[in-house]
C-alpha cells in the first residue's frame, strides 16, 4: 500500500469518528488576502476529488459541496467575488 493511500485512509477513518458530522460555530476574522488564498487553496484541492489516491477521493460529494459553499460564503463577506472571478480568468488562461 502506498503512502498516499495509507493517509488517504488514516483520514477517511478519522472523518468518520461520531461527532465528526456535528457542526461547529467558528468566530473568525481574517486578511482579505488570506480569503483569497484559503479560496485558491480550496479549489485547488477540489480539482483532486476524483483522484482515489489522494485524501479528497474519499470524501463524499455533499462534503465537497460543501466546502465549495464555504469558500464562496468567504469571499462574499470578504468582498472579493468580483475579483476572485478575474483571478480565475488569468489562471483558466495560463497567464498566471
Amino acid at each position: 500500500m502506498s503512502a498516499k493511500n495509507y493517509a488517504a485512509k488514516v483520514f477517511d477513518t478519522v472523518l468518520s469518528i461520531p461527532g465528526m458530522s456535528e457542526p461547529v460555530k467558528i468566530d473568525l476574522k481574517i486578511s482579505r488576502k488570506n480569503v483569497l488564498l484559503l479560496s485558491h487553496f480550496i479549489e485547488r484541492g477540489l480539482l483532486l476529488e476524483k483522484d482515489e489516491s489522494s485524501l479528497m477521493g474519499s470524501i463524499a460529494q455533499d462534503e465537497i459541496t460543501e466546502l465549495k459553499n464555504i469558500s464562496q460564503e468567504c469571499l462574499q463577506k470578504a468582498g472579493l467575488v468580483e475579483l476572485n472571478q478575474k483571478l480565475l480568468t488569468f489562471i483558466e488562461d495560463g497567464k498566471v
